[in-house]
């Protein structure tokens, strides 16, 4: 899978975003060792604090089929949501929750993930190492899991 084709999977989740507050849509695709590509999208709740994030979705979700030592890549893309979609030209960077519950997924599978981000319009995209985004993260190794 080429990092474009992750990228469209991350914009078509964020097409079933539920951001009825904040009007910022955000997909992610996460891309397993095999192949397979797990999705998710924001999901806000009335009740803020109980609102998760679109990483957050697709790590459940994968985790829920077994998967969350399997993640190698992840893209997101974000922006405000607007008729037709969504706007906006910056790429859009995992927030700090979101670069915690990855760097658990990464220790778990030994691995540094590759982040894609992606901007809601145009072609910028901004890849890194989540050990970039989140240098001396603490995680299951420093527990002594993992």
């Amino acid at each position: 899978m080429t990092r474009n084709e992750l990228i469209a999977a991350a914009r078509a989740a964020a097409a079933n975003a539920h951001a009825p507050y904040s009007r910022f849509g955000v997909g992610a695709a996460l891309l397993l060792a095999d192949g397979t590509v797990v999705t998710g999208c924001n999901f806000e709740n009335a009740s803020y604090g109980l609102s998760l994030c679109a990483e957050t979705v697709a790590l459940a979700k994968a985790n829920s089929e077994g998967r969350l030592r399997d993640v190698v890549e992840v893209a997101v893309i974000g922006g405000a949501m607007a008729e037709g979609g969504l706007s906006g030209t910056s790429p859009v960077s995992p927030c700090g929750r979101c670069r915690q519950v990855l760097n658990e997924a990464a220790q778990l599978g030994g691995r540094d993930l590759i982040v894609h981000c992606a901007a809601a319009e145009g072609d910028a995209v901004a890849t890194y190492r989540l050990s970039d985004l989140l240098p001396h993260a603490f995680g299951p190794a420093d527990l002594g899991f993992g």
